[in-house]
């Protein structure tokens, strides 16, 4: 089972993540953390990486009911998309899995919840 979906688009990374941040708004999901890996590993370990952001997208409702069901599901959120070079002009989006990532918690109903999540990052990615 893959664990993410993901989509090329012909366009630059800012332009990407601008992309991506308003198709999350468009489906409930915001922005709650915004990580730069290339400065990140730059600034740290002084090693040039390629352009790369792990947005941590949530949906407070969903979020909320998955915190319900399983207290300790916090662990594994928010849920991770990622922004990164593709070389050529081009970016790659891709965004977690919500199932795949679930399958090391024994609760249907939290697969129930997940399920919702999956059609939702689906979407946001088949619509950029």
């Amino acid at each position: 089972m893959a664990y993410y979906f993901s989509k090329i688009l012909p366009v630059g990374i800012e332009q990407a993540v601008q992309r991506v941040t308003e198709a999350l708004k468009q489906e409930g999901f915001g922005i709650l953390t915004q990580i730069d890996v290339k400065d990140t590993l730059k600034k740290k370990i002084d090693v040039d990486f390629r352009d790369y952001r792990i947005l941590g997208a949530c949906n407070p409702t969903l979020a909320h009911d998955a915190l319900t069901l399983e207290d300790k599901v916090g662990t594994m959120l928010p849920c991770n998309v990622i922004v990164q070079d593709a070389g050529g002009g081009k970016s790659e989006v891709a965004a977690i899995d919500p199932v795949a990532s679930m399958q090391a918690i024994d609760n249907p109903r939290l697969k129930e919840a997940a399920e919702k999540v999956r059609e939702k990052l689906s979407r946001v990615v088949s619509s950029l």
